[in-house]
């Protein structure tokens, strides 16, 4: 019980930070910032993430019943850091500091891994049969028998 109160609270935190990021992100629509700054991929990086934001507030009322966008929602983290960390090294080695390294590609891995962290046990084989198995017989007659 108490893994799953610790999973709710993480995933309830950090939807909300991804959900938080609507505010940058209509403000650099809405003021047409992301084309004077060059940064084309801005908003469209916030629209996923504050709606995967939404999703994972859902997810943290029954967090084992959310496992595959939990699941998600870590390995996108992971790959955004991975990615983070390629431009970061390819810009570095053409001499130009990126704005967003090292410290934004740490936090980013350690949302990924928090997600990892908290993400509740894979269902038993048997107890996933036993429940396909009992919706199946549970199933209307077609024919009206």
């Amino acid at each position: 019980m108490r893994r799953e109160r610790v999973s709710q609270v993480v995933l309830a935190l950090i939807g909300l930070l991804y959900l938080s990021w609507t505010y940058p992100l209509f403000d650099s629509l809405s003021h047409f910032s992301w084309f004077q700054k060059h940064q084309d991929p801005f908003p469209m990086f916030m629209s996923v993430n504050a709606v995967l934001g939404v999703f994972l507030l859902l997810a943290a009322k029954q967090p084992a019943r959310h496992r595959s966008l939990i699941a998600f929602g870590a390995w996108s983290t992971f790959a955004h850091a991975f990615t983070m960390t390629v431009m970061s090294l390819e810009a570095w080695s053409h001499g130009v500091h990126r704005q967003d390294s090292p410290q934004d590609i740490v936090i980013i891995g350690g949302i990924g891994l928090l997600l990892l962290a908290v993400l509740p046990a894979r269902e038993p084989a048997l107890a996933r049969t036993e429940t396909r198995t009992a919706l199946t017989s549970v199933q209307a007659n077609p024919a009206g028998v």
